[in-house]
C-alpha cells in the first residue's frame, strides 16, 4: 500500500497539488480578506505547514535520487549554472515550492497590513492577483497603494 502512494506521488502530482492547494488560500485573500476564515485559516500557520511538508517530500525524493545538493550552491556563480540547474525538476519543484509560499506569506501579510491602514478591499485585489501571478511587482504595487493610505513612506516598517 505504501508503495503505491508513493508511486503515485511524482514530482508532476506533487506540482499539481501545490498549484491546486495554493488557490483555496489565494481565493480567501482576494475576496474575504477580513475574515475569520482568513485570520485563522490563512494568515496563520497552517498553509505554512502544508507547503512546508511538499518541500521535505520533494527533498526526500531528491535524496532518494542521490541528488548532488552541493551543485545547488553553483547558482551564485553564474547564469548558466543557474539554467543547468533548472533543468533538473526536482530542483525546480523546489523552487516552485519556494517561489509559491512565500507569494502565499506577502499575501498573507499584504491583507495584515491593508487592514491596519483600512486600505480599500477592492483596491488589494490586484496587488494580491499581480503578487500570486508575478511576485515583486505585486508588492511594489501593494507599497505605492499603501504610501497613499498611510500618508507616509518608512523604510523600515
Amino acid at each position: 500500500m505504501i508503495e503505491q502512494i508513493y508511486a503515485f506521488f511524482t514530482i508532476e502530482i506533487l506540482y499539481f497539488w501545490v498549484n491546486l492547494g495554493v488557490l483555496p488560500f489565494w481565493l480567501i485573500l482576494i475576496f474575504f480578506p477580513s475574515s475569520n476564515l482568513s485570520k485563522y485559516f490563512v494568515t496563520s500557520i497552517f498553509p505554512i505547514i502544508l507547503l512546508g511538508g511538499s518541500y521535505i517530500f520533494a527533498l526526500y525524493k531528491s535524496y532518494l535520487n542521490s541528488y548532488d545538493f552541493l551543485t545547488n550552491f553553483e547558482l551564485y556563480l553564474n547564469i548558466s549554472y543557474l539554467s543547468n540547474l533548472f533543468s533538473n525538476d526536482l530542483f525546480l519543484m523546489l523552487f516552485w515550492i519556494h517561489f509559491v509560499s512565500i507569494n502565499l506569506f506577502v499575501g498573507g501579510w499584504m491583507v495584515k497590513d491593508s487592514q491596519k491602514f483600512s486600505i480599500n478591499k477592492i483596491l488589494l485585489t490586484f496587488p494580491l492577483v499581480i503578487t500570486y501571478l508575478i511576485g515583486p511587482l505585486g508588492i511594489f504595487i501593494y507599497w505605492l497603494i499603501r504610501i497613499f493610505y498611510a500618508k507616509s513612506i518608512n523604510l523600515y516598517e
